[in-house]
């Protein structure tokens, strides 16, 4: 079992499901409504625990009765709070998810709250357990600070360094120097590099200007294509998975859990692309984003069926 470590964001998610999405200044009669755990850095370890890693996050929320719907989760996934800080004065954070019924695509507000109390503090308490890590995996969720505070220790044990850039807010560029793996969409490989990123050779100029940032290696999601790879020698292109599609919240921070949840087993990183390419795929057929991540069993059947992969 590999242990997967970073601090990350705490989201409840609000969930309502509609026909279309509404233009501005229209109301559409929704179909239902879902109250559940969420946020990048929660899905993200929540994927990462059930695809099977130890996965510690370290985050805060508030003592709110949206803040108990995560404390229930954690405690029905048996993954350990340690590190999540609970704050009477903060409300917990909160996203109001709008999907469209037809397509499962989604629109998405979020309320940081709490999140933005996640500071340098926070990341150094968990310093004991960044020593027998095998990867660090963050997000745009929190602050800034506690992104560069896991950076730095993930390069004081020489442990691999995954950031997902998401959601794309402005950073120093040094931020992304020494980073092992970045791992953006399209969107946000456009945001950091400024190459609009629709072709194969769209990522490799992209690559190259995350190269210049000083990251070692890109991996950049393409929805229902698939993800391209380049450590600026090799490159890989594996293919999205063709599966029914009920909602894509969590598609991204799936895959970014399976992904850190297989190089933290030491995998070569073309089979933790198709482990987190078939851990995205199962996600995205279930409603929830932490309650569709797959498990271990469900992402090792697929990998063996599509890619002839037995771990």
């Amino acid at each position: 079992m590999g242990k997967v470590i970073g601090p990350g964001s705490l989201i409840v998610d609000i969930t309502g499901f509609a026909p279309h999405l509404p233009v501005a200044g229209e109301t559409v009669k929704g179909s239902k409504i879902r109250f559940g755990p969420g946020g990048k850095g929660s899905n993200q370890m929540t994927a990462a625990h059930r695809a099977g890693a130890q996965a510690v996050i370290i985050g805060c929320r508030g003592e709110d009765v949206l803040g108990q719907i995560l404390k229930d989760h954690y405690a029905t996934e048996g993954m350990s709070e340690e590190y999540v800080a609970v704050l009477p004065e903060a409300d917990t954070a909160s996203a109001l998810i709008e999907i469209d019924e037809g397509d499962a695509q989604n629109r998405i507000i979020v309320i940081f709250a709490a999140n933005d109390m996640v500071k340098t503090e926070a990341v150094m308490a968990a310093e004991k357990d960044f020593i027998d890590s095998d990867a660090v995996l963050t997000q745009f969720e929190t602050t800034t600070e506690a992104v560069l505070a896991a950076k730095k220790l993930a390069k004081k044990y020489n442990k691999p360094f995954i950031l997902n850039p998401a959601p794309f807010v402005e950073v120093p560029n040094s931020l992304f120097d020494g980073v092992d793996y970045v791992t953006p969409n399209e969107t946000e490989a456009e945001f950091y590099t400024g190459v609009k990123v629709d072709t194969i050779e769209d990522c490799r100029k992209a690559a190259e200007k995350f190269f210049a940032l000083g990251v070692k290696n890109v991996v950049i999601t393409l929805g229902v294509r698939g993800v391209f790879f380049t450590d600026g020698k090799e490159e890989i292109f594996v293919p999205a998975l063709k599966v029914k599609a009920v909602e894509t919240t969590g598609a991204g921070d799936a895959f970014n859990g399976g992904f850190a949840t297989a190089i933290a087993e030491g995998y070569p990183v073309e089979t933790a692309l198709k482990f987190a390419t078939c851990t995205a795929a199962i996600s995205v057929t279930r409603l929830g984003s932490s309650p569709s991540m797959p498990y271990r069993g469900e992402i090792l059947e697929l990998l063996e069926k599509e890619f002839d992969i037995k771990l």
